[in-house]
């Protein structure tokens, strides 16, 4: 059960979730997968009058996780005790599991925590944090292995034409590394379509067995690719290394990170760790997964949900960029109000001066992509 707060400390009184679902634009896919729709679950923390949002992007059963595991010990808890109400939920999935879908429930809490405390101080997130850098870079992330020449050039150029980002990614690795041609093709056209002078980055989403990695990113440097996210899977740490050790590009993995040991395990065999907050345990645990790169000489690079992470990136002294990933961004601008604006290949989160994430949800695009909705706590 959640520890009382005191009488002048405001109270997390509930929360309340929903599952959101919203198809993709088109078809997409990377090396591993394809999908047609996207699926969030959003949670609303309320002190008194005061509201906080968080959110993930998982499977529909995190919000039973949440309403009935780890609500408990949120609600009733002083609204300003985030990194407690983490632990407490953290010892609640032990049974459960914290890895996968609990982990994705907690950081969902979590992050309406934050916003939520944020909020009743009359501050932006990142103004709470403190900052340790005025913006906050961005990557274009998409390029999906199921766009058309056509599609790809035209996403690449809106990015780095009409948005002024200097970093752009794409995927390969199509259908588990079968396809090596179109891969080195696909990369070669992005490097003409983006200009000499855009970084190129590219994702194998783990498709690809070690040798063949090894064999690609000499490849890849024909058309100065700077990044190689994933060029195996994740799980395979010799892999990542023995990649690493044979390539120019930064060698990059850590968005399937649910806790601190696996980005211990991790950090020795990358150039720069990623963690994704909407699965890693929350913005509590996404800094401390910073602080455990920085220890390593590393920087830090956040997974998707660009909103999610802004203000949080923004108190970190090592973080590289945020991945302003298409299907994400296009969701996030859609259902919330106050949006940040990647202009420039950074965002500024907090110059509004609007609290917390600053984000508030659109009614009518809330109960449009609503499937199922459930609350926790005094009404």
């Amino acid at each position: 059960m959640s520890t009382p707060s005191t009488p002048s400390t405001p109270t997390v009184d509930a929360l309340r979730v929903w599952v959101l679902e919203f198809p993709t634009d088109a078809p997409e896919a990377d090396g591993t997968a394809t999908w047609t729709s996207t699926t969030m679950v959003l949670v609303r923390a309320r002190s008194g009058t005061t509201h906080g949002y968080g959110w993930t992007y998982g499977a529909p059963a995190c919000a039973d996780v949440i309403t009935d595991l780890l609500a408990e010990h949120a609600v009733g808890r002083g609204a300003f005790d985030v990194p407690a109400a983490n632990e407490t939920m953290h010892r609640a999935l032990r049974n459960a599991g914290r890895p996968g879908i609990g982990g994705h429930a907690l950081s969902a809490v979590d992050i309406a925590l934050w916003d939520l405390k944020a909020r009743l101080l009359h501050l932006p997130l990142v103004d709470l944090l403190g900052r340790a850098r005025p913006t906050v870079p961005v990557y274009g992330s998409g390029g999906f292995t199921t766009c058309t020449d056509q599609q790809l050039e035209a996403q690449l150029r809106r990015w780095t034409g009409e948005q002024g980002i200097p970093r752009v990614k794409i995927k390969v690795g199509e259908s588990w590394g079968s396809r090596e041609g179109r891969d080195l093709a696909r990369i070669a056209r992005a490097r003409r379509a983006v200009g000499p002078d855009t970084e190129l980055y590219v994702d194998a989403n783990g498709a690809y067995t070690g040798k063949q990695a090894v064999r690609l990113a000499q490849r890849f440097e024909e058309h100065d690719v700077r990044w190689f996210e994933e060029p195996v899977s994740s799980d395979d740490l010799a892999g990542l290394a023995r990649v690493r050790a044979a390539c120019t590009a930064d060698v990059a993995a850590g968005e399937y990170g649910y806790t601190l040991p696996y980005f211990a395990a991790m950090a020795p065999t990358v150039d720069c760790l990623q963690a994704d907050a909407t699965r890693c345990g929350g913005i509590t645990v996404w800094l401390r997964a910073a602080a455990l790169a920085q220890a390593h000489g590393l920087d830090l690079s956040g997974h998707c949900a660009p909103h999610v992470h802004a203000h949080a990136a923004a108190a970190l002294p090592n973080l590289r960029h945020l991945e302003w990933f298409h299907d994400h961004v296009r969701i996030e601008d859609l259902l919330f109000d106050g949006g940040l604006d990647p202009t420039g290949g950074e965002l500024h989160p907090g110059r509004d001066g609007a609290p917390g994430l600053g984000l508030t949800p659109r009614r009518d695009v809330l109960q449009h992509h609503t499937v199922t909705t459930a609350s926790a706590g005094s009404p």
